[in-house]
């Protein structure tokens, strides 16, 4: 593999995974909304699916985000009959959001994108010790 494919494929994970943190920055933020209306469905979680393609230019596989969709599932109740998103039983629907889940996948994020980070930071010193050692 050639400098240039490394850089790229390095680019293209860190690229994913920005996308991953912001989404699941997104979730974070709106896990404690709720429906504008009696009754109506709150914020749902939403979901990062990664997938490769072909580079046809450098003739290489990257990852890219495939889809950003929404995560299946029924939303937790809590029973607040003086909240102006309760239906006519009183409870109010809450986000399908688990901190924990969010917090655990943003690291997986963060480990990824600074992995990534490292082998540009490896493949610079490499290109700068190769134009110091042709001088």
């Amino acid at each position: 593999m050639d400098i240039e494919s490394a850089l790229r494929i390095s680019a293209a994970g860190m690229q994913a995974q920005a996308t991953r943190l912001r989404v699941v920055a997104e979730n974070l933020a709106n896990k404690d909304s709720t429906a504008e209306t009696p009754g109506g469905d709150p914020y749902r979680r939403r979901t990062v699916t990664f997938a490769n393609r072909l580079d046809r230019a450098a003739g290489l596989q990257t990852v890219h985000v495939s889809r950003v969709g929404t995560a299946p599932g029924e939303f937790p109740q809590r029973f607040d009959p003086a909240h102006p998103a309760a239906d006519e039983r009183g409870y109010v629907r809450t986000p399908n959001v688990n901190s924990l889940v969010e917090v655990m996948d943003m690291r997986e994020a963060q480990r990824s994108y600074s992995a990534n980070l490292g082998v540009l930071e490896t493949t610079r010193g490499m290109l700068t010790r190769t134009i110091e050692a042709l001088r």
